[in-house]
C-alpha cells in the first residue's frame, strides 16, 4: 500500500535566483492557461493529456522561447486535471467555469528537480539554480526527519510556492507500507465512522466525540485583530510584521488540525472502523455559513485525516450531505423543523439529540446505503456509535457491556478539544 506525505521546506534564495524563479512561475502559469484556453475552444472541453500534448506542446515551446520541456508537460498535466474537474462538476449538475491560474507555483518532477540532502536543484527559464533548505533546529519528530530524510520514503516530486516574499518547496514523498494483518482483517466487513463538520463544532463523529471550534475562533479573531492594528500603522516594519503574523497563524492552525486529525484516526482505529465518511466539502460555506478560514480548515482537516488513515488501511470518503442535518437518524423522517440551532427533535418519533451528532450518524448511514447498493461485497455493514452500531435501515445493536463502559454518546456525547 502506497503512503504519501508532503513536506513543506523553505528555501534560501538569493535575489538573482529569485528573479529567475519569478520568471519561471509566470511562464509556467501562462503555459497552463494556454492549454486550458485551447481545451475550451471546441464544442466539447478536451481533457485528454495525450490530445492536449499533441495539440499544444510545440506551440507552448515556441511561444515561451523554448521553456523547459518537462515543465511544459507539467503545466499541461495541471491544465488537464483542472479541465477534468470542471467537466466532473458539470456531470453532477454543479456550476463551474473555465479555470484561471493565478496562484504563484510551479510543479516539478524528478526530471526538472534534483533533491539533495541539504539543497535542491531546480529547472528555470534559464538553466538550473541551486537553493539551500531552511530546516528546523530539531533533528527528530519533524516531517523532515520522518519522511524527507527517511530511508523508508522516496521523493517523487514537488510544488514550488511563492507567498509573502518566501519560497517554499512542498516536497512529495512516497513509501510502500504494509498494514498489520490485524488491521486488514477489520476492514473487510467493518464499520463506518461518520463525521459532521461545522462552525461552532469543528467536527463531530458518530461515536459522539466533539471537537469544538472555540479555540479556532479565538485565535482567528486574535490574529485578525493583530493584523488590523498593524495595518493602521502603515510602516514597513508593520508590513513585515503582518507577514510574520500570517506565518504564525498558519503554523498554529496547522498544528491544531494535525492534532484533531490524529485523534479522529485514533477514534476510527479504536472502534475498528474500515471507513471514515465526511460530508462532501463542495459548497460547505453556503450550507453552514462558514468563513473562508473555516473552509480552509475543513479542507486541510480532510487532507490530514485522509493520508494518516491510509497508513492504517482505513478509507476516507465524502458523501452527499443533502438533508443529513434535517433527517432523523432514528426513524428516517426528514423535515426542516426537526432541527433548531444545535438541538434536534424529530417531529415524527420524538427522537432528541445534539443536531451535529445526529448529522454525523446520518453521514455514516448515507455512506452505507450508497455502497451497499453498489454491489460492493466488502462494504461496511454498520455505522459505529459509542454505545453500539446502526445498520443501513437504522436498526440499532447495542455494544457489549464491557466495551467502552461508562460513556454513552447516544444520551449525551462528550467534548474533546
Amino acid at each position: 500500500m502506497d503512503v504519501r506525505r508532503t513536506v513543506p521546506v523553505a528555501l534560501d534564495v538569493d535575489s538573482d535566483d529569485a528573479a529567475l524563479l519569478e520568471d519561471t512561475v509566470d511562464t509556467f502559469l501562462w503555459s497552463a492557461q494556454y492549454v486550458v484556453d485551447h481545451a475550451f475552444k471546441g464544442e466539447y472541453v478536451t481533457t485528454s493529456k495525450t490530445t492536449l500534448d499533441d495539440e499544444t506542446y510545440d506551440d507552448v515551446r515556441e511561444k515561451t522561447d523554448g521553456f523547459n520541456g518537462g515543465l511544459v508537460q507539467a503545466a499541461r498535466n495541471k491544465a488537464a486535471e483542472a479541465c477534468k474537474s470542471v467537466v466532473a462538476r458539470w456531470k453532477q449538475g454543479k456550476k463551474a467555469s473555465k479555470p484561471v491560474f493565478t496562484s504563484p507555483h510551479v510543479v516539478y518532477d524528478k526530471r526538472t528537480a534534483t533533491f539533495h540532502d541539504d539543497y535542491v536543484s531546480l529547472a528555470t527559464t534559464d538553466g538550473r539554480i541551486e537553493a539551500d533548505y531552511v530546516l528546523p533546529d530539531e533533528d527528530r519528530g519533524t516531517p523532515h526527519s520522518e519522511y524527507l530524510f527517511s530511508d523508508k520514503y522516496e521523493t517523487t516530486g514537488a510544488e514550488l510556492h511563492y507567498r509573502d516574499s518566501n519560497w517554499v518547496l512542498h516536497i512529495h514523498c512516497k513509501a510502500d507500507v504494509k498494514s498489520d494483518t490485524s488491521e486488514q482483517a477489520t476492514t473487510e466487513n467493518g464499520t463506518v465512522l461518520g463525521v459532521d463538520l461545522g462552525v461552532n463544532t469543528l467536527a463531530v463523529t458518530s461515536t459522539g466525540t466533539f471537537w469544538t471550534g472555540d479555540e479556532f475562533d479565538h485565535w482567528r479573531r486574535e490574529y485578525e485583530k493583530r493584523r488590523g492594528d498593524l495595518q493602521q500603522c502603515g510602516t514597513r516594519w508593520a508590513h513585515e510584521n503582518i507577514q510574520s503574523v500570517a506565518r504564525k497563524e498558519d503554523g498554529r492552525f496547522k498544528q491544531m488540525l494535525h492534532r484533531i486529525s490524529n485523534e479522529l484516526v485514533t477514534e476510527a482505529r479504536e472502534n475498528e472502523c474500515s471507513v471514515i465518511a465526511f460530508e462532501d466539502l463542495t459548497g460547505i460555506r453556503e450550507r453552514t455559513g462558514a468563513s473562508w478560514g473555516h473552509k480552509w480548515a475543513f479542507d486541510r482537516l480532510y487532507d490530514y485525516v485522509e493520508y494518516k488513515a491510509e497508513e492504517h488501511g482505513i478509507t476516507v470518503e465524502q458523501v452527499d450531505p443533502a438533508n443529513t442535518s434535517r433527517r432523523c437518524s432514528h426513524c428516517g423522517f426528514t423535515h426542516p423543523d426537526n432541527r433548531e440551532d444545535k438541538d434536534f427533535e424529530c417531529l415524527k418519533c420524538g427522537y432528541e439529540n445534539h443536531a451535529d451528532y445526529n448529522a454525523a450518524k446520518n453521514i455514516g448511514l448515507r455512506y452505507l446505503r450508497r455502497n451497499q447498493t453498489s454491489g460492493d461485497g466488502g462494504a461496511p455493514l454498520s455505522v459505529r456509535l459509542n454505545s453500539g452500531t446502526l445498520n443501513a435501515n437504522g436498526g440499532y445493536s447495542p455494544a457489549e457491556e464491557s466495551a467502552r463502559a461508562g460513556v454513552h454518546a447516544e444520551s449525551h456525547g462528550f467534548s474533546r478539544g
